[in-house]
């Protein structure tokens, strides 16, 4: 079983996948942030990095996956390798911040790496609003993340969206984290847990 949380910078991934491995005493799998050597410099002189980080992520997200399915152990997974394809790599190329050239290249790349590997069981699209973004980015206090503009939410928010519409690897579920406080209120976590257990059984 592989349960994957997506959804926008600040949304409350990390957060929802650590409640989650708690609760059903699954193993969490969390993106590599702290540990990413491109992301300060990247959010800095966004332009010249773009490549380098885009990479370094297909290439974490990829190795992660394998170790998913290789594992047969049940998984909560902290954001996919398809929101980095689907959203990330196409909204800077769209911004004029990853070259043509460099991004035929990537999605060469991830066009490879996607027939050797297969969805979640369940996706969890975290929806926010940017004022809910913002409010968690500087909550959580990350240096390097102070200078994420609010046109650089606002065009991965649309992103998202559009991707959720069209997504067929598996089964989602999407909650709006402006409604549903599922760190502060046990009701509204209870919620999630009510939804993700309706779709559990539903696959077996």
């Amino acid at each position: 079983m592989h349960i994957a949380i997506a959804g926008n910078i600040g949304a409350g991934k990390t957060t929802l996948t650590k409640l989650l491995a708690k609760h059903y005493r699954w193993q969490a799998h969390y993106e590599e942030v702290l540990e990413n050597p491109y992301l300060d410099d990247f959010y800095h002189e966004m332009e010249r990095w773009s490549f380098n980080l885009q990479i370094y992520f297909l290439y974490n997200r990829f190795s992660q996956i394998l170790d998913i399915q290789k594992s047969g152990k049940k998984i909560i997974q902290d954001r996919t390798i398809y929101e980095d394809a689907y959203i990330f790599a196409p909204n800077l190329h769209s911004m004029g911040l990853l070259t043509k050239r460099d991004f035929e290249n990537y999605k060469n790349m991830f066009s490879l790496m996607e027939k050797l590997v297969k969805g979640p069981d369940i996706m969890i699209y975290l929806r926010s609003s940017i004022s809910k973004l913002v409010e968690n980015i500087h909550l959580r206090g990350r240096e390097f993340e102070n200078s994420i503009s609010i046109d650089y939410l606002s065009r991965l928010n649309e992103r998202y969206e559009a991707w959720v519409h069209n997504y067929d690897k598996g089964k989602i579920i999407s909650i709006d984290v402006d409604k549903v406080n599922f760190v502060g209120d046990p009701k509204a976590f209870g919620s999630v847990i009510n939804l993700i257990d309706k779709e559990i059984n539903g696959l077996f």
